[in-house]
């Protein structure tokens, strides 16, 4: 039978190493707790477009066509994302496309300043592309660009030339006659 001061040495021991445990089980929990909310942090900020720059400014850009534009879209000049589409809308007194941009507020463009829909690849994402201008004048926020570019509709590119080879060869062709001869009564 083992002595009261061994048996009370070994509780003790035991009592230490569940203690430190503890203490190592709680501070990788605390870790791993941060960690989350690092990475939801991150992932919210990215996906609001809010991790392009601190302060941003909302610019406005009216478009005839701005198909395949959505909220997310991404806003460059010259390769460099420089901002986000907040919100795409149509605007019913004249039925255009009216583009919201969340842009760096630190980016001095000018009046003249062309805006335009590209798409990345050959039937990739549509985002927009800003053509600095040469204008004194600053656009500040709130403001509507109206130098625009609208998307190219890839499908009515088709029919145009699918359709215009047709006219060609009819034009052609012999002309049909347009009206039938004169009949001379006996």
């Amino acid at each position: 039978r083992p002595s009261p001061l061994a048996a009370c040495a070994a509780r003790a021991a035991g009592d230490l190493a569940q203690m430190n445990s503890r203490k190592l089980e709680t501070v990788v929990g605390a870790f791993v707790l941060l960690g989350l909310i690092a990475f939801a942090t991150l992932a919210l900020k990215i996906g609001a477009g809010s991790f392009v720059g601190g302060d941003t400014m909302v610019v406005h850009a009216r478009f005839a066509n701005a198909a395949g534009v959505n909220p997310g879209s991404q806003v460059v000049i010259s390769g460099v994302t420089v901002g986000r589409v907040d919100a795409v809308r149509l605007n019913p007194a004249d039925f255009s496309a009216v583009v919201d941009m969340r842009l760096r507020k630190d980016l001095k463009l000018s009046t003249d300043s062309m805006v335009s829909v590209k798409t990345s690849g050959l039937i990739g994402d549509k985002f927009l592309a800003i053509r600095p201008g040469a204008e004194d004048e600053l656009i500040a926020a709130g403001d509507t660009c109206t130098e625009t570019e609208s998307t190219v509709d890839i499908e009515s590119l088709i029919s145009r030339f699918a359709f215009g080879s047709v006219q060609k060869s009819d034009e052609t062709a012999a002309p049909a006659p347009t009206s039938s001869p004169a009949k001379t009564s006996p």
